[in-house]
């Protein structure tokens, strides 16, 4: 299943690998992948093979999940779906209070001592994700895990979020996105190899 995910999201552009023409990053640092996860809402089967895939790793690994939450913006669509195919409840997190009315961060009702599922789109640096469970733990919330789409696996964020003791797993890691890559002929063995330690040495 997580190949087949890579695959589809090489196919569509949703994930572009460029190691010899460098992408920056909103935080300004130079990669040679880019992530619009966003794109595969636009494609129906695409949409539902990554459901599908979802819903395994839920039923192996959040069975006591009674919400589901997305963050926003990415993660809303997923998680929404998700939360309808489940038949649970579903909130969105923002990254910020807003500025005016009621300045929520969560979105939707969801109670004291509920355990929550977190839907990300992509995990990067993990910066976002803890950051978008903290008005969860803050009204006492349990956080059953983070769930997404696709993460880069970096080592310093994955062991961030280990840090706070939360259960994270991807439909789709880094690693199997490459391996992916040169079997499909996405990518070079040069450029393999490139991109294997560009990963391996990303400081966030």
């Amino acid at each position: 299943m997580n190949k087949k995910i890579a695959k589809l999201l090489l196919q569509i552009n949703a994930i572009k690998l460029e190691p010899e023409k460098l992408f920056t990053w909103a935080s300004g640092k130079k990669s040679p992948i880019y992530c619009d996860n966003r794109l595969t809402l636009s494609y129906p089967k695409v949409r539902s093979c990554i459901q599908d895939g979802l819903i395994d790793i839920f039923k192996n690994n959040y069975k006591k999940t009674e919400v589901i939450a997305g963050v926003a913006t990415g993660g809303i669509p997923h998680g929404a779906i998700l939360a309808n195919n489940l038949d649970l409840p579903f909130i969105y997190l923002r990254e910020t209070a807003k500025k005016h009315g009621r300045k929520n961060r969560i979105e939707g009702e969801v109670k004291p001592n509920s355990n929550v599922l977190v839907i990300e789109d992509l995990v990067s640096t993990g910066k976002s994700s803890l950051n978008a469970i903290e008005p969860l733990l803050e009204i006492g919330c349990n956080v059953t895990g983070i769930l997404s789409v696709f993460t880069y696996n970096f080592p310093e964020a994955l062991n961030k979020i280990k840090e706070k003791e939360i259960n994270f797993k991807s439909l789709c890691t880094y690693e199997e996105l490459i391996e992916t890559a040169i079997e499909e002929n996405f990518i070079s063995k040069s450029e393999l190899s490139f991109l294997e330690k560009w990963n391996k040495d990303f400081k966030i």
